[in-house]
């Protein structure tokens, strides 16, 4: 293929922070794009998020770094409190040592932050085209092209598909029509003016409280004017998977005999969020032809390693260097995308559900999650967390 690409764009199934790192990796390889937002405006929902230095380090490469520095809140530690006597679990100093260990910070910011980051980053190109109320319904492809159908009958033609349509993806749906796994752990979000929140909790900290069947997450957003919370429970109820208004009163039947300073946190909000989560098996495929997934689309995860947004932003820039060392030749770029990505994806997606199940250890299994990481000096947890945040632009093809 000619190393120069048309002036026909790239489809780009989703506007969220996947479909916005996809349209700014493909117009750094010269490319237009043309983004299908079902939702009337290109906006983000959520509360706050945890970056990595591996995020950081996509980032860079997508050209939005310091917009999203600008924006994030810079950790002092991460610290793990059992929830039921305040023990000292684990805390991983995250320093100027560990930015010298993984080369970028780890860092805390609110979803809609990230999001308004990449979405300037995009409009700024002048490359990328937005179309709101726009629902994938199928899919078509030969070839030379991609023809998606929206509901309203249009169709749009591209070079290619980005199917970054997140955990109920239409995209991922037509091609793999594989079932989600819903966990039964719910979880409720919101986000807590300074003023109102503890002030024996204000730590400069992702701090997380872990305890039978629950554990709760407080951290700074926006420099510190705002605290995230987080509670998740194993629900009584069978679930369905999706996004609800939440009852305070659902939230602190789920929290008996957690400590006082942990229990502060669910009594603060006045609204809630309610997220009744699901995952996927891991696949091997999501690559078809002049179609690929990407981010939520092609490895939904649950939260517990709080590496959903960053692995949507790795497989941007992962993409975008697979169409460069493959002259944008798409067939062969999706391919090694997906072959870059498959099993890094499929480890944070089955290793995020064994954190569960640490994070919520009852009986003797609590007993022995306290004692995993007594002693431990910084430099082991680093290495340990090599796998993870020693990602960069420079290894993602490997």
């Amino acid at each position: 293929m000619d190393k120069t690409p048309s002036q026909v764009p790239v489809l780009v199934a989703g506007g969220g922070i996947g479909g916005l790192a996809a349209a700014l990796a493909l117009v750094r390889q010269g490319f237009r794009v043309t983004v299908l937002e079902q939702a009337p405006e290109i906006g983000e929902i959520g509360a706050g998020i945890q970056l990595g230095p591996n995020a950081f380090h996509a980032f860079d490469a997508l050209g939005v770094g310091d917009k999203a520095r600008g924006r994030a809140v810079y950790t002092d530690f991460m610290v793990m409190h059992d929830a039921l006597d305040e023990y000292q679990v684990g805390r991983i100093p995250t320093g100027e040592a560990f930015r010298q260990r993984f080369g970028n910070p780890y860092a805390v910011i609110h979803r809609v932050d990230v999001h308004r980051s990449l979405l300037e980053g995009a409009e700024e190109t002048g490359r990328v085209e937005f179309l709101t109320s726009t629902r994938v319904e199928r899919i078509e492809q030969d070839g030379h092209s991609v023809t998606v159908h929206d509901q309203n009958g249009r169709a749009h033609t591209g070079q290619a598909l980005i199917g970054a349509d997140g955990v109920k993806s239409v995209v991922r749906q037509q091609y793999v029509n594989d079932p989600a796994r819903v966990t039964g752990h719910v979880v409720y979000r919101a986000v807590i003016d300074k003023k109102d929140f503890p002030e024996d909790l204000q730590w400069n900290a992702a701090s997380i409280w872990v305890g039978p069947n629950c554990h709760l997450v407080h951290y700074p957003l926006r420099g510190g004017e705002q605290y995230n919370v987080v509670v998740t429970f194993h629900s009584r109820q069978t679930e369905q998977w999706g996004v609800t208004e939440g009852s305070r009163e659902e939230v602190q039947s789920y929290f008996q005999g957690i400590c006082p300073k942990a229990r502060q946190l669910i009594d603060l909000p006045k609204s809630w969020k309610r997220w009744a989560t699901a995952d996927r098996e891991p696949i091997a495929q999501w690559s078809f032809g002049r179609a690929t997934l990407l981010g939520d689309a092609a490895h939904p995860t649950t939260q517990y390693l709080a590496q959903g947004a960053c692995m949507a932003l790795e497989d941007a820039v992962t993409l975008g260097e697979a169409l460069r060392v493959h002259h944008n030749d798409f067939v062969a770029a999706f391919e090694h995308y997906q072959r870059s990505r498959v099993a890094r994806t499929a480890r944070i997606v089955l290793s995020s559900r064994e954190m569960g199940r640490l994070y919520h250890a009852k009986g003797v299994e609590r007993l022995i999650r306290n004692e995993l990481w007594k002693g431990r000096s910084a430099e082991r947890f680093y290495d340990a967390m090599e796998w993870l945040y020693g990602w960069n632009v420079g290894n993602c093809l490997a």
